[in-house]
């Protein structure tokens, strides 16, 4: 049985005149299944690989076999679909013209020897791949929880941005989809901003043949998210102001843009399909007024829903009070996911502003970025900056940036840049 659990760590001590209250809420998911397993619908599948003429024999290779590994991962009674993608989207199976497939151990071998026919050939229009990928969904009503792979090796260059946005726009709510590139030239923002869009993640693959293990890990990861989809709602009182809503934890992302209007005091943020983890958001709100010293109000109410039943709750308190020596103290969660949302922003300004030849910006923003990942404890992301900066002083900030950096450095950091740690004990 699925079970959700929330907490609220927060300093609830206002000082008189203050209105902004900060806190982070912890959404933890136990039992929750594997995809497609409840009566609510069932879970689909799709296997996007870049075929374009960059990836050449051996990349179309190392896509099969990366195809193959993932289709191994695929429980059966699943849902699935293999596409194509160059300047255009194929359909390689099925191949009967159904626009799904059901998996079961036929049809994974003849996905398998579909794979046979991938040759590299064409530009890249990643627009009409995801296109493709939600008209197959769609045509599949019992489907409701979809997930996508989606590997590349270069640019969008076969469509104009404002097609992908649009495409990417009709796309989602209908999946969600990881993004993968592999090599070093393909960009790591445009990548970034469709898995954003589609609720999914954005990483790195250097070399061709590690492929084939990340798609098994992520078809794992998909087919053990047994909750097919949820809403974090966020109420607050009226004349409020909800600042913004983030997840901090495993990852950054904005949820603000997503807001969906329940009624007017509550807004629904999508969270997407949950395994059994734990999710951290940050949540910030301005009350209307400041209240005396000593009275208390409640700031918002999180919770977490699942087909529009609530399964999680956590309150966010306000107390005003006169003592300094309770106002002044910052939450250690508010405090580090603080950081690492900066820490984030940092690695982006400052790898731009290498790229573009600043390199005074570049250097204090990655010398910001070292000095808050030494901060918040996040040792993945400063052995990542080592490779593109000397650390001379972490704590300072103090940094030179390397020359002749591997743009495969560059790209992991980038890549990390949004990968946060939870807060140390």
């Amino acid at each position: 049985m699925t079970e959700f659990s929330a907490a609220v760590y927060q300093n609830e001590y206002l000082a008189g005149g203050s209105t902004d209250v900060h806190a982070i809420v912890t959404i933890a998911c136990a039992g929750a299944g594997q995809a497609g397993a409840t009566s609510e619908g069932d879970a689909g599948e799709i296997v996007i690989v870049d075929t374009s003429a960059s990836m050449g024999w051996p990349g179309v290779r190392a896509a099969q076999a990366a195809a193959a590994a993932a289709l191994d991962q695929i429980i059966d009674g699943t849902w699935f679909a293999l596409v194509a993608g160059t300047h255009t989207a194929r359909l390689v199976f099925p191949f009967d013209g159904t626009a799904m497939a059901w998996m079961d151990p036929r049809t994974r071998e003849q996905a398998r020897a579909a794979l046979g026919s991938l040759a590299p050939d064409g530009g890249t229009a990643m627009g009409t791949w995801l296109e493709l990928a939600a008209t197959l969904v769609q045509a599949v009503p019992s489907v409701n929880q979809a997930h996508a792979i989606l590997l590349t090796d270069g640019k969008n260059q076969h469509e104009q941005p404002y097609e992908l946005d649009a495409r990417m726009a009709r796309a989602a709510g209908h999946l969600q989809v990881d993004c993968r590139g592999v090599g070093a030239n393909w960009e790591v923002g445009e990548l970034r901003r469709i898995a954003s869009t589609l609720m999914g993640s954005v990483d790195l693959i250097p070399q061709p043949e590690q492929m084939a293990e990340e798609f098994a890990m992520l078809m794992r990861q998909a087919m053990a998210r047994g909750v097919a989809s949820a809403d974090l709602r966020v109420w607050a009182p009226q004349g409020a102001q909800v600042l913004f809503v983030r997840q901090v934890a495993p990852s950054v992302e904005d949820l603000t843009p997503r807001r969906r209007e329940l009624n007017p005091l509550t807004g629904a943020y999508p969270t997407g399909s949950w395994g059994d983890e734990q999710r951290d958001y940050h949540v910030a709100v301005r009350l209307p007024a400041a209240r005396a010293v000593g009275q208390e109000q409640l700031a918002a109410r999180v919770q977490l829903a699942v087909r529009d039943q609530v399964v999680a709750q956590g309150l966010v308190k306000a107390m005003w009070s006169d003592d300094s020596s309770l106002t002044a103290q910052i939450s250690p969660e508010v405090a580090h996911y603080t950081g690492q949302t900066e820490l984030a922003e940092a690695i982006q300004d400052g790898l731009a502003a290498k790229a573009s030849g600043d390199d005074r910006t570049a250097t204090a923003k990655l010398g910001r970025a070292a000095q808050l990942a030494a901060e918040t404890g996040n040792a993945e992301v400063t052995a990542k900056l080592r490779k593109v900066v000397e650390i001379d002083e972490a704590a300072t900030g103090k940094v030179r940036l390397r020359r002749d950096v591997d743009k495969l450095d560059e790209m992991a950091l980038d890549t990390t840049s949004t990968k946060t740690t939870r807060v140390r004990s």
